[in-house]
């Protein structure tokens, strides 16, 4: 079930807040269990099958962590411990492994040897990707002693919570459950008002922001796989377009997510903030799907650096030290796990070459960001200087950085890709529609002297470009010049952990969410657009992991 279909907002929806809200006046425990059913009801919607899928891996994630729970809590068993741990994580990898890539593995297979194994076509059941990664986390926390008991409904309420259950945020059990077990589940307006004001927001995002661009792209990527040659203005608005429309749509979920769960009076983990304002490829990934950096370095990055620095203290050989680093160290220490990270962030994405290609683009990026970080002293001394050239350099290198990795994400092939690149820096000359080319007059006599040429109609018309060139300017002046949702309701902490900027810009000032009248207009004129934009089905872009 989407968040922007008509069946989630008019029917599912409020007859689960509601039925929630009067079962809390009777019963706290009731009232949670009712928010389980109707999450697996969610989670059953599209193919009831997905319950059937996930329900065993819950049921057996749930038995380790009490095998873990027994075994932390005796010194003597440490290593048990250690061995059911990784025995967890063998069977949620292998279980995300199985569903999500085994048809990748026999192709590749096919691809590299010419064997000719046949596909599975398994089953892919939605958010594998994510609750994977929830439940590998979960165990990790409970070994660790993060968490110190755990009863099967609080797990599957953990698990299930349908807000976060098909994208995201990758919540922690220890800072969902404290939550859930202290919520009143009562009705509360600060609570619904809060909700709804984000959850109109982020539909705003999705279907009048990112689906409206969404057209646009498509055909130039689909054009891309079938017959290449795609031209330079073309390429760069595959590029642009595509990255402002997953931007708006993964906001749009993040603020819709945040909202379904406030009805409940829960808060989510902040999972986005203006990632396109980053001045650094790190920044970046700070700011964009913050729960998965947060996972991949508390989880993945950081573990392997601290084995990697022990293994090489043992040998007697220098670790990393601020300013004075070697090359040797760097690359062992942070070249490698960075690469080996972002690999497995590719894959995690998706079973195909581009996802592969699109991780190990930002595994160099951050390769290189961190490379300029430990030396770039020695090559430019006077940081005054050098941060001030730097910063407006970092922002460009970002938005360059992450319209071409983006390119392979949002690509069918390696070869469309390729294409598309190529049409950037005008390998494949420059077109326009024959309306826009005429447009020009004499000076269309010219363009055709430097080699541009004019597209058929049926290709893509006048109309159709100047109306993609407006959106991509209107989106672009978006996200780069407004404040987010997250900065607008910041007084009233929207997500874990946000709170009021100290220094908050005039513009930030003038648009701070209040509960008065202007802004239920407001709300509720974002609401009417959104829902007069309702129609066919269009999924969240992440909701494919």
């Amino acid at each position: 079930m989407l968040f922007n279909s008509y069946e989630f907002l008019f029917a599912f929806l409020p007859i689960t807040v509601a039925a929630f809200f009067v079962l809390g006046t009777m019963s706290r425990n009731w009232a949670l269990r009712w928010l389980i059913l109707a999450s697996l009801a969610f989670y059953a919607w599209w193919r009831p099958l997905n319950v059937l899928i996930i329900a065993p891996s819950i049921i057996i994630n749930y038995i380790i962590a009490q095998y873990l729970l027994r075994l932390s809590q005796k010194e003597e068993r440490k290593l048990a411990s250690r061995v059911v741990l990784l025995l967890g994580i063998a069977f949620n990898i292998a279980f995300l492994g199985y569903f999500k890539y085994i048809d990748f593995l026999y192709g590749t297979v096919n691809d590299v040897f010419g064997t000719n194994l046949i596909l599975l076509h398994v089953i892919l059941p939605l958010g594998i990707s994510f609750i994977t990664f929830q439940k590998i986390a979960f165990l990790i926390d409970l070994h660790a002693g993060r968490v110190n008991e755990v009863r099967f409904q609080d797990y599957c309420l953990f698990v299930l919570f349908f807000p976060q259950l098909i994208a995201g945020p990758i919540v922690h059990y220890r800072e969902m459950m404290p939550q859930f077990q202290s919520a009143p589940c009562r009705f509360d307006k600060e609570n619904v008002a809060i909700g709804l004001t984000l959850l109109c927001f982020g539909l705003f995002k999705k279907v009048v922001l990112a689906d409206s661009m969404a057209p646009f792209v498509s055909v130039i990527y689909e054009r891309a796989a079938a017959d290449g040659g795609t031209t330079l203005l073309f390429g760069w608005i595959a590029a642009f377009g595509f990255t402002l429309q997953l931007y708006f749509d993964f906001s749009g979920y993040s603020d819709m997510a945040l909202g379904l769960a406030r009805f409940f009076g829960v808060k989510l983990p902040q999972n986005f903030n203006s990632p396109l304002k980053a001045t650094s490829i790190a920044d970046f990934w700070a700011r964009w799907h913050m729960t998965l950096t947060r996972f991949l370095t508390g989880y993945l990055y950081n573990p392997m650096v601290l084995w990697l620095t022990r293994r090489r203290a043992s040998r007697g050989l220098p670790g990393l030290v601020a300013g004075k680093a070697t090359i040797g160290a760097f690359a062992y220490l942070i070249m490698f796990p960075m690469l080996l990270t972002m690999f497995l962030s590719g894959i995690w994405h998706g079973a195909g070459y581009t996802f592969i290609v699109f991780g190990m683009l930002h595994g160099i990026y951050l390769t290189i960001n961190h490379a300029w970080r430990q030396f770039g002293h020695r090559l430019w001394p006077d940081r005054v200087s050098r941060d001030r050239w730097i910063t407006p350099i970092g922002a460009i290198l970002v938005f360059v950085g992450v319209m071409v990795a983006n390119v392979f994400f949002r690509s069918p092939t390696i070869a469309s890709a390729i294409d598309i690149l190529r049409g950037m820096v005008g390998l494949h000359g420059l077109a326009l529609p024959q309306a826009v080319f005429d447009g020009f007059g004499p000076v269309a006599g010219l363009l055709q002297s430097i080699g541009a040429k004019s597209m058929a109609p049926e290709l893509w018309s006048g109309r159709d470009f100047v109306v993609t060139l407006a959106w991509m300017v209107g989106l672009g002046v978006v996200a780069y010049g407004a404040p987010n949702t997250l900065q607008i309701l910041a007084r009233i902490e929207p997500a874990l952990g946000v709170k009021p900027s100290a220094k908050p810009t005039s513009f930030e000032r003038m648009l701070q969410w209040t509960t008065s009248l202007p802004w239920a207009v407001a709300v509720a004129v974002l609401a009417l657009a959104s829902v007069l934009s309702l129609g066919g089905p269009s999924a969240f872009l992440y909701w494919q992991f």
